[in-house]
């Protein structure tokens, strides 16, 4: 009977946790044809395929973050950038994530949001939401995500609407 309760238990508590996840792809995935919207999905095998194709050079901490990531989505728009941040606030669920870092403008709101922190240094998803005046930036990373190393990654990487995270680690 234990073993049946835990069990139950472990199920409800890994379908919670995939619930969050489908929210986030549901609502990029709601605009994925859409001509508003800039969208960027990259999965955990073109992150290995990156690490395994890049310059002698690269930072072995850049190298070890991108085989541990699992996925980056960015869904941008310059079309009615407030309503869209309005709605995936009330979309995704943000009580699930703790608060990084918020700021709040007479013109531009921005929400770094981490989730399944472990000690402050790493976490399993990264979430970033930016509505203003001029436009509206969903970014998920999802993997094994060193905050202190992010910036790292995020100019080796150099793909539009991540500079936000550049200065993370400050």
């Amino acid at each position: 009977m234990r073993k049946l309760l835990l069990i139950g238990f472990l199920m409800s508590f890994t379908l919670g946790l995939q619930a969050q996840n489908d929210a986030i792809s549901k609502y990029f995935n709601q605009y994925r044809d859409d001509d508003r919207f800039t969208m960027v999905s990259i999965n955990q095998k073109m992150f290995e395929l990156i690490a395994n194709l890049t310059e002698e050079d690269t930072d072995d901490e850049v190298l070890e973050m991108l085989s541990e990531l699992k996925g980056l989505k960015i869904l941008m728009t310059e079309e009615s950038p407030k309503s869209f941040y309005n709605e995936a606030v009330a979309k995704i669920n943000t009580k699930e994530y703790e608060e990084l870092m918020t700021v709040r403008d007479k013109d531009q709101n921005i929400q770094f949001l981490v989730k399944d922190q472990q000690k402050g240094k790493i976490v399993n998803e990264l979430l970033l939401l930016v509505g203003g005046e001029d436009e509206f930036v969903l970014i998920s990373f999802e993997g094994k995500i060193y905050l202190n190393k992010l910036s790292k990654l995020v100019k080796n990487l150099d793909i539009d609407g991540l500079e936000s995270l550049e200065h993370l680690d400050k």
